[in-house]
């Protein structure tokens, strides 16, 4: 990436750049393309460079070069989302999300995945209400084959896309609702509040994932029929962004999509903002411990004037702990949680707020609906403070600074600003109408649009406690109206078949490999026993900038699980100095963050901040870090919410797979018990155990740093210095854990009653980390079972049988030990064909290992990802923290590409021949456990019904 320049106003960064509008035939182009308009870069402005062009079938194409990393983004976004359906046809817009992955005239099924990850890269498409996008990041030498590709699908899909597909990836959809909706707490909390802020009709009354009842109505050729109208290359924008040649690109461009033909002409839908005639009050029973109240009132639309105020009033209520919600109703314990913000889309937006009781005495609604209500009242009282203000711009500042990190996320910011505003770059324009919002703007729009305006109250309650709610419901989505269904008939598709000039069936040959650059590092150490490793990035201004010290889970003693956790969450409840909002409120201004996180075996203060606040932010760094506040009331108040976190947690499927492995195959030892505790664990714990276990762990000694950022080391060395004076206990060992495996086989069926999904999971005992010995071979042999989309066994559930919304393997490790999981969410009905499934392929590729040409493709997707690895901070970040933790070599990386390229495919088979055996593995189910235990049973493996301590 470029250097993004900072201005030399304190705290104001200036995003813009120079636009040239061009709206004529610019020399030297392509026959067939028009260059619009160029932004350029300005000395001492902050933009996003790029030039924006048409092609004569209505294209819009936007290049932003940036040759820092050999990498490119490629996203195609089309002005389509589930707004544009029909009644009665919902979920289209997501379902083609699907299907357009699924082959194209000239790419075989499947393909475009297998494709992108044999050439190292990432894709994946997104659905929203109002448009929907595909994208791809992959090395530069491949642009050529993803501008195939994407073309191909835009101009030669509908004669690929055949019944199978089309019910296989009904049955996808349908799973992934179930897992995202249905099965997941909460999941059905927006569907609830659509249908009740927007009258039936509105194309905002349904979810983007739409209702299984239409999908099941709907045939193929309707599908069809909604690509024809809507995917045209009129109502599509192309933007690539990355190491890229502009004249190659554009003659790439021309090429591939220039023959598409238009599709029929597209409008802006008007805008349609919901209007309320009368409180509304909803009531969602859901399995679930923890009531909670959202409350929405209608507002305007995106990028309408008062758009911005209205940001920023949820911002004031809700910008961490300085935010009035947090301030009156968390922090005074009436509810666990609470927080308020601005949904705003291309048609309509609203305004949320909500809050949520405790499983115990404070979970009654009506009462925390009164305080939530009390709350916004007091807003009109004491008014909005300027400085609040500041705090929400110096913060926005600060964002979009570091928002222009990755190529993906500058190409994916232009992309959907040219959809809906065309204007690729609004940086500039939306920072500046952040900073006209004045203290009166902000409650205009709260007089305008809130206060004693008609709303939707939505309680979420658990089954059969409809009590709880804050009234009884007024309103009760009625049966909906659909139109009589008319199937659309293949004579009635409108096909549009472009005409080339060369043969499509041909995939561009590849340039010369790139090779990502290894970053140079630094190391420094201080004599109190801190290891520094850094390297510079010069890409922004910015430094990011991680201290990790022994204080994780694993330094927890036997019983007193969650205390880490505990105690990171103490440091950040403020200073001897100041309160946690005052220091909220100086890094806001400052643009800078830093949180406290306890991992497995370190706890990191991780710092983000402008390269010119470093100073001032690592200052504060020192004083929450070497002067904690430790309240006993602050204490006390973030129990209870651990608990209620845990609570919250426990009611997850996920979860509670997750802690059956744990029991399961880490009995009697330290990994038995999640880190994060458990409800017993966390009640026991005191204030004097979290001071003891600062004392102990929260030293320099044995303590890492790591910084990546726009500062040289002779700077770092500098700004370094006060943590030189730091000091503390020598760092504390770890007792040797003695890890047994399993030896027969047992089902272990968890109860979740009711659940309309199964989480299935197989595990063993793994290794330990290491970065170029058997256990990354695991990993490589792995790639092909169950390691990436294209792997046999997401295949075999996802697309064969449609079983789940997705399944796979993988290899977890850390210092000590590690564990094998194959997992899947899949359809109840399909729990025992499924595990039978995951047994048999599991089984065939243990004993007859991979293919010559598995091998071939896991060399290429696996060894071509260098160029991916090391583009961003965090990404850097990740990568010295590796070197450090595991006491790797610098050039680690390019160690295991060498044992990647020239291990022997019989090694890796024997490898899977050792790991991969189903018999090896006991396999977990969570699910309802009144109907599978019975279904279970057909399998002949023991059945075991396990209770998860909670």
């Amino acid at each position: 990436m470029k250097r993004v320049w900072l201005g030399v106003v304190a705290f104001t960064i200036v995003l813009s750049g120079c636009a040239q509008k061009t709206p004529h035939f610019f020399s030297g182009l392509p026959e067939g393309i028009t260059l619009l308009e160029k932004h350029t870069e300005q000395p001492g402005k902050v933009g996003i460079p790029y030039s924006k062009y048409q092609l004569n079938n209505g294209l819009t194409l936007i290049l932003s070069p940036d040759h820092s990393d050999p990498l490119v983004h490629v996203d195609v976004t089309y002005h389509v989302g589930s707004a544009r359906e029909e009644i009665g046809k919902s979920g289209f817009a997501h379902f083609f999300e699907h299907m357009m992955f699924q082959g194209s005239e000239h790419v075989g099924d499947q393909e475009h995945f297998r494709l992108i990850n044999e050439a190292g890269g990432s894709l994946n498409g997104t659905t929203s209400k109002d448009r929907t996008n595909y994208y791809e990041t992959v090395p530069a030498n491949q642009l050529e084959k993803v501008l195939w590709l994407e073309s191909d699908r835009m101009g030669f899909l509908i004669d690929a896309v055949s019944q199978r597909k089309f019910e296989i990836q009904r049955d996808t959809v349908k799973n992934e609702r179930a897992q995202n909706y249905d099965n997941r707490p909460y999941g059905l909390l927006w569907e609830k509040m659509g249908e009740a802020m927007y009258p039936e009709g509105h194309p905002y009354s349904w979810q983007t994932i739409g209702y299984v009842d239409d999908l099941d109505r709907v045939n193929v050729n309707d599908l069809k029929a909604f690509f024809l109208r809507w995917y045209g290359p009129n109502n599509a924008t192309l933007t690539i962004g990355g190491d890229i040649d502009i004249k190659q690109t554009l003659l790439w461009v021309k090429k591939y999509f220039g023959s598409i033909p238009r599709g029929p002409e597209v409008k802006d839908a008007p805008k349609q903002p919901a209007v309320l005639k009368q409180d509304k009050f909803v009531t969602l029973e859901d399995r679930i411990r923890q009531p909670m109240v959202m409350v929405g009132w209608p507002t305007t639309y995106q990028g309408e004037a008062s758009e911005a105020s209205l940001d920023s009033l949820a911002s004031v209520l809700s910008n961490g702990k300085s935010g009035l919600l947090y301030q009156t109703l968390v922090k005074t314990e009436k509810a666990i949680d609470a927080g308020a913000f601005h949904s705003c889309y291309e048609l309509a937006c609203g305004f949320y707020v909500y809050a949520m009781g405790d499983s115990g005495q404070k979970g009654n609604l009506t009462a925390i609906y009164q305080e939530l209500m009390q709350a916004l009242d007091s807003l009109k009282s004491q008014g909005v403070a300027q400085e609040k203000l500041d705090q929400v711009i110096g913060s926005a500042e600060s964002n979009a600074v570091f928002a222009l990190q990755s190529v993906s996320g500058k190409v994916s910011q232009l992309a959907l600003n040219q959809t809906y505003y065309d204007q690729p770059d609004r940086i500039e324009h939306d920072l500046e109408l952040l900073r006209a919002v004045t203290p009166e703007s902000v409650m205009e729009v709260y007089n305008r649009f809130i206060e004693h305006k008609p709303k939707v109250t939505l309680s979420v309650v658990p089954t059969s406690k409809t009590n709880l709610a804050v009234r009884q419901a007024t309103f009760v989505t009625p049966p909906r109206t659909l139109p009589e269904y008319a199937p659309v008939t293949a004579e009635q598709l409108a096909y549009r078949k472009p005409q080339d000039d060369f043969d499509r069936s041909h995939m561009p040959e590849v340039a010369t490999a790139v090779k990502g650059k290894m970053p140079e590092l630094y190391r420094l150490h201080m004599q109190n026993g801190i290891e520094v490793l850094g390297t510079v990035s010069s890409e922004t201004p910015t430094v990011l900038m991680q201290i990790r010290m022994p204080a994780g889970h694993r330094y927890v003693e036997n019983g007193k699980e969650g205390l880490s956790s505990l105690t990171a969450s103490m440091m950040m409840e403020g200073s001897q100095q100041r309160s946690m909002d005052l220091i909220e409120t100086e890094l806001d201004k400052l643009g800078s963050s830093i949180s406290f996180g306890a991992g497995n075996y370190t706890t990191t203060v991780t710092v983000s901040a402008l390269e010119k606040n470093l100073q001032p932010t690592l200052a504060i760094v020192q004083e929450m870090l070497f002067q904690p506040a430790f309240n006993k009331a602050d204490f006390e108040r973030l129990k209870k919410q651990t608990i209620e976190g845990l609570i919250y947690d426990h009611q997850k499927p996920d979860w509670m797979a997750s802690e059956a492995a744990r029991e399961i195959l880490f009995a009697n030892t330290a990994f038995e018990r999640s880190g994060d505790g458990t409800v017993s664990s966390v009640q026991a714990l005191t204030l004097e155990d979290v001071k003891r276990f600062y004392r102990q762990n929260y030293t320099p000694l044995g303590a890492q740093l790591l910084v990546v950022g726009d500062i040289s080391q002779a700077e770092i060395t500098d700004a370094l210095d006060p943590f030189r004076q730091w000091r503390g206990l020598d760092a504390p060992l770890l007792s040797p854990q003695l890890f047994t495996p399993v030896t027969a086989q047992h089902i272990y069926l968890v109860d979740k009653p009711k659940a309309p999904q199964t989480i299935i999971r197989l595990v063993r005992l793994g290794l330990p980390f290491d970065a170029v010995g058997e256990q990354y071979l695991t990993q490589l042999a792995n790639f092909n079972l169950s390691g990436n989309f294209n792997s046999r066994i997401n295949q075999n559930l996802r697309e064969d049988k449609g079983y789940t919304y997705g399944a796979n393997g993988y290899h977890v490790s850390n210092k000590e030990t590690g564990m094998m999981v194959f997992s899947a969410q899949v359809r109840a009905d399909s729990t025992v064909a499924s595990i039978r499934e995951f047994q048999k392929e599991m089984r065939t590729f243990s004993e007859q290992g991979m293919t010559d040409a598995e091998l071939k493709y896991m060399r290429l997707a696996v060894g071509q990802q260098d160029a991916l690895k090391y583009e961003t901070p965090a990404k850097k970040a990740h990568l010295l923290g590796n070197i450090l933790h595991y006491t790797l070599d610098d050039d680690y990386i390019e160690q295991r590409d060498r044992v990647l390229m020239t291990v022997e495919k019989s090694e890796l088979n024997k490898v899977a021949n050792h790991w991969f055996n189903p018999d090896d593995y006991q396999v977990i189910v969570v699910g309802d456990a009144k109907t599978l235990a019975p279904q279970l049973e057909k399998l002949d493996i023991p059945v075991v019904e396990l209770e998860i301590e909670k």
